[in-house]
């Protein structure tokens, strides 16, 4: 089962696909998006496996997420962490588009991709990647360290769970709109074997 669905917030602009595997009914992969004042929170999570208890853990994540939003990028995962300890576990990304400066924070637990693309043709690095903590949520969490930069309108963030194959952010571009740059990845480079799950959100600015 596919699911495409499009989002307009006034600082960013989102785009969304993601499939479930085939012999399952329930998704393992899942995401929130959170305005506030100042900017804009993603998080994207995916529970261990697949079926209904990838799908429990994911979920238990989110709501972990709706509660502490607003505690901070790194309370927020150790949260999550002590909230997952129950579970079977997910590896997640989290993101927050700061609109009063202009900064993207950025963390990674676990395998989920994530991909910034340059609005400026001439910007060097045209795309910045996400460096990944090895761990689990909810099982062993590493040392955290959140990564920030600057960012401008029209630069572009994908986040892409490794039901999408890797090779995806060789042919990025911002050309297409963030729900058609997500439904592309999607439908090109899901390897079918696993749940997906795609998030493209750009960046307006205030």
């Amino acid at each position: 089962m596919s699911r495409n669905v499009q989002t307009a917030i006034p600082l960013v602009d989102f785009g969304v696909w993601t499939k479930s595997l085939d012999s399952e009914s329930e998704n393992g992969d899942s995401y929130v998006v959170k305005p506030s004042p100042n900017g804009v929170l993603l998080v994207v999570a995916d529970g261990l496996g697949h079926g209904p208890e990838a799908a429990a853990a994911a979920h238990a994540a989110m709501a972990c997420v709706e509660s502490y939003n607003g505690q901070g990028v790194i309370p927020l995962f150790q949260f999550c962490h002590s909230a997952l300890k129950k579970t079977r576990g997910v590896v997640m990304n989290l993101a927050f588009f700061n609109g009063v400066d202009n900064t993207l924070t950025w963390l990674g637990v676990g395998n989920v991709a994530g991909v910034l693309i340059r609005a400026d043709a001439n910007a060097n690095p045209a795309q910045e990647t996400l460096l990944l903590r090895g761990g689990v949520l909810g099982l062993n969490l590493p040392q955290l360290y959140a990564t920030v930069m600057s960012i401008l309108p029209g630069d572009t963030l994908i986040f892409a769970t490794d039901g999408i194959a890797s090779s995806f952010a060789d042919t990025l571009t911002s050309r297409d709109s963030p729900q058609k740059l997500a439904e592309k990845i999607g439908c090109q480079f899901s390897k079918g074997t696993d749940d997906a799950l795609v998030v493209a959100g750009r960046y307006r600015g205030f």
